[in-house]
């Protein structure tokens, strides 16, 4: 009895204790407002996880989207699908979208719902490459992309048949057309609109389960991007990587017009291997690549061929194409712009022309330093050359050796230089040897 007490107290402070530890988050929340790409995939996922660690009541994944990658939609699709943890899908604010992937990742989500003046659908796979396929090869694109909607919308208890008619027909849909027609569940203004008309109304889980959520009032703690994944994010736009290989080429030209600067060279290692790493999550064409490459040759040609510009328009128009068609993309969000393309191709071509040519010329140009530099030029004959003696030149005394005879004071030519022996012959003309005497 008189341990008790005590216990009583620690009993007490403990659960005071307890209660004044802040509450944990019961909404997980998370805004995507960019492509379905892998970095994408990687934050949906990671926040999902997280929930689930944590035990959340909800997943609430803010999507405002054109589409993207169907191999990336089709990882998200999964991860929604196996939560256990309740996944939201709000297309907001007004004047967003959830388009063509991101209608089929909106249809995956337990609950689905959009703002007012939002849209969705236009779900139709695209043909990649830029070119045309055969009849069979595009119904059998578009008989899996129907497929796997169907898979995700009759388990959700959604409207099968129109959620199918946005892959084979490219449908589009308001947020009232959808919702009258079953393809989503709520039309709300907000969070807080879209919570209250949830509390207490029951809906079917991927597994078939029967669940109501009452969210209202909950904490919603925002789940961020992590470093890595915000500049994954930024190196993902086609624009930025192609915009990376270009100033890594041109630092790389810069090196070998000046070998030893390491600066140029570092810089542009650097900026090529980030674009060739964030290329390599992206679908680039390898053929692109090779126009890019070729495109630097042209340059450097037209420094030395000099054609006037011709291979230096070729170089230009070859860049532009490269850059155009680097990223094999299905929507036009992920390929490189053309606005990009010609900034970087016109201002590159001429740059790297104009290295080029300086760095020809230099080679070109006569040397006019070191023992070599003193080829051609003049001296005066300190002392009688017959044929051996000393002369003047470049303000220094050389030994020299002369084919003839040659006088004291008597100016003559550098021929060849052996060493630290000039061989010299007499100018036809000497000079007065007083206006070139030593001083």
């Amino acid at each position: 009895m008189k341990n008790s007490l005590p216990s009583r107290i620690l009993f007490s402070l403990a659960a005071l204790l307890v209660l004044s530890l802040p509450s944990r988050a019961e909404i997980l929340k998370i805004v995507i407002n960019d492509t379905i790409q892998p970095i994408t995939e990687e934050y949906i996922s990671r926040a999902i996880d997280e929930a689930q660690r944590r035990n959340d009541q909800a997943v609430l994944i803010e999507i405002n989207t054109p589409g993207g990658l169907l191999e990336s939609t089709r990882q998200i699709i999964e991860k929604i699908t196996n939560s256990s943890v309740p996944v939201i899908i709000y297309v907001t604010p007004s004047g967003s979208r959830a388009a063509s992937a991101g209608f089929f990742i909106l249809e995956s989500a337990d609950i689905a719902a959009m703002a007012p003046g939002t849209n969705t659908g236009a779900a139709h796979p695209v043909i990649l490459n830029g070119g045309k396929v055969d009849d069979v090869m595009k119904e059998k694109m578009e008989n899996d992309a129907a497929a796997l909607m169907r898979s995700v919308v009759a388990r959700r208890g959604r409207n099968v048949e129109v959620a199918e008619s946005t892959v084979r027909q490219s449908k589009s849909f308001t947020e009232q057309e959808a919702l009258s027609q079953h393809l989503i569940d709520y039309v709300a203004s907000n969070e807080e609109d879209l919570f209250r008309q949830m509390a207490g109304k029951g809906f079917k889980r991927f597994n078939g389960q029967q669940v109501a959520l009452t969210l209202s009032g909950q904490p919603i703690a925002l789940f961020g991007m992590t470093l890595k994944e915000r500049i994954l994010g930024h190196l993902m736009d086609p624009n930025i990587s192609f915009i990376f290989l270009a100033i890594g080429a041109l630092a790389l030209y810069a090196e070998f017009n000046h070998p030893g600067a390491v600066v140029p060279g570092t810089v542009g290692v650097v900026f090529i291997l980030i674009a060739a790493f964030a290329l390599n999550l992206l679908p680039t064409r390898f053929a692109a690549l090779v126009l890019i490459l070729g495109a630097f040759t042209l340059f450097a040609a037209e420094a030395k061929f000099a054609s006037h510009g011709v291979l230096t328009v070729g170089g230009i128009v070859l860049l532009t194409l490269g850059g155009l068609l680097l990223v094999d993309s299905p929507i036009p969000e992920m390929r490189v712009h053309l606005l990009t393309a010609l900034a970087v191709s016109v201002p590159l071509g001429a740059i790297t022309a104009f290295l080029m040519s300086i760095a020809l010329k230099a080679r070109r140009n006569k040397i006019v330093s070191g023992a070599q530099g003193l080829v051609g030029e003049t001296g005066i004959a300190q002392t009688a050359l017959s044929p051996r003696g000393k002369i003047f030149v470049h303000g220094e005394l050389w030994d020299a050796v002369s084919s003839s005879n040659v006088a004291a004071g008597q100016v003559v030519v550098v021929r060849r230089v052996d060493g630290l022996l000039l061989q010299v012959e007499p100018l036809s003309v000497p000079r007065p040897a007083a206006a070139l005497a030593v001083p």
